[in-house]
């Protein structure tokens, strides 16, 4: 059942970015005055099929794993004379770069409309105080200490967990100065402190960006009670259920939930004797850990269960509400900053400061979204959000067979007067597919590895 719950997620998710992404070529195609033949979603069994006015037909198939936009185009055989005057080559070299832009373009304002109603129900976040300092680390270097509020990164304000965590990710790969604007507390005059990096983390298969600067941010203390069992699951096989309390493993006693967790990290596929609280009874039980590869390439151990989520100080938690102007300018913000973030992860991927590995497919994509499902609708329209400027990026790459290739051509035919000749566009065409494909199957290879 979760399996059916998990592709249902992601085929949702699948068909709404498809289709914006399709309706965005389309809207435009129509606006320049090109006949469009067919507007497709999707493979396989066709579901839905009719026409309209204008004589598109418009399918919808039962596999959302793609899409397209047919076009009246002479370079896909002969056009009448009566459609000539609306094929797609027949437009100017500016109309065709619209058209071509349109379907990455609508990725984006799907995000920011998403965001928008998102940010219009208020957003909270965590605030990220310090609990210990890595020895020898750049933080410690530096001159941090437990205690401090980090206030920002390098000018860049870290109100939130999410946003100190999402300002170091982009100095990955990077050398120079680093400097840490800090205080005590809301009342303190803020300190400044300065590290150092050094082609910082580039390469590491772990990307934690807060421990590789030496950053533990302070949690509450969370008792080891179990919240959720996944079914099928080492926990669920050995008879653990919700609300049970762990009180120790292998005759040691389990302080906390961090605690326990590094304790089956270290032991895959061993045994581990339990002492359990349910209720007013104990019992004991034994349960042994999956085997799992990690992104480091060692194996650590699972047992499939969740913890109760702790409680927070009051003012630890940062609240944030906006009326519908903000909503839509901090949007926008947010569409923009996570498409900087995307763009510069790529870019130190083909550099090699962030290792393939960190490149995920299908497999990965299904697996957090019937997982963001799980956590609520918000939870489940960021993942959307955030995959929609994902397939907006990518699409705008310059490698021919993608929208991005095309509007390279349509540059240089802008730039020189005149297209590319047929033999360099096939020839452009050919080396995008071997990219792309070369691409996914490095994806797909992570995410069975995973």
């Amino acid at each position: 059942m979760d399996l059916v719950i998990t592709i249902f997620y992601t085929l949702l998710a699948l068909a709404v970015l498809i289709s914006f992404h399709e309706f965005g070529h389309f809207y435009v195609a129509r606006a320049c005055g090109v006949k469009v033949i067919r507007f497709s979603v999707g493979f396989g069994s066709k579901l839905l099929r009719w026409k309209d006015k204008q004589g598109t037909e418009f399918v919808l198939s039962a596999l959302p794993l793609g899409g397209y936009v047919k076009m009246v185009d002479e370079r896909e055989g002969s056009v009448s004379s009566e459609d000539l005057p609306s094929a797609f080559t027949q437009k100017t070299v500016w109309q065709r770069m619209a058209i071509v832009i349109a379907g990455p373009a609508a990725n984006f304002i799907l995000a920011i409309l998403i965001y928008w109603v998102l940010l219009l129900n208020g957003t909270t976040g965590i605030v990220p105080i310090v609990g210990s300092v890595i020895p020898e680390s750049i933080a410690e270097k530096a001159g941090i200490k437990p205690g401090y509020q980090v206030v920002a990164i390098d000018g860049k304000e870290t109100p939130t967990v999410q946003k100190l965590h999402s300002t170091l990710l982009d100095r990955i790969g990077e050398s120079g100065d680093i400097s840490f604007t800090v205080r005590l507390s809301e009342s303190s005059e803020p300190l400044n402190y300065s590290g150092s990096l050094d082609n910082w983390m580039s390469g590491y298969s772990d990307l934690d960006p807060l421990k590789g600067i030496g950053l533990i941010l302070y949690m509450p203390k969370t008792p080891p009670i179990i919240d959720m069992v996944i079914p099928k699951s080492p926990a669920e096989k050995s008879g653990l259920s919700s609300g049970d309390l762990l009180l120790s493993a292998d005759n040691q006693p389990l302080l906390d939930w961090s605690s326990w967790v590094e304790y089956v990290r270290e032991r895959p596929s061993k045994s581990i004797d339990l002492q359990v609280k349910r209720e007013n009874t104990s019992f004991n039980t034994t349960i042994i850990p999956e085997s799992i590869l990690s992104g480091s390439g060692a194996y650590i151990g699972k047992v499939g269960m969740s913890v109760k989520a702790p409680v927070w100080p009051k003012k630890m938690i940062q609240e944030f509400s906006y009326d519908p102007v903000e909503a839509l300018i901090e949007s926008v913000y947010k569409t923009w900053d996570t498409s900087a973030m995307i763009l510069g992860s790529v870019k130190k991927m083909l550099v090699g400061d962030i290792s393939l590995k960190h490149l995920n497919g299908p497999i990965t994509i299904g697996k957090v979204a019937g997982k963001s499902a799980e956590y609520g609708i918000s939870a489940y329209l960021g993942f959307i959000a955030l995959l929609s400027i994902s397939l907006g990026i990518m699409n705008l790459l310059p490698v021919p067979v993608l929208d991005g290739g095309h509007l390279m051509y349509f540059v240089i035919e802008a730039v020189k007067g005149s297209p590319l000749s047929d033999r360099l566009q096939l020839l452009g065409f050919k080396l995008g597919i071997f990219l792309v494909v070369g691409l996914m199957s490095i994806a797909l290879y992570n995410d069975i590895l995973s």
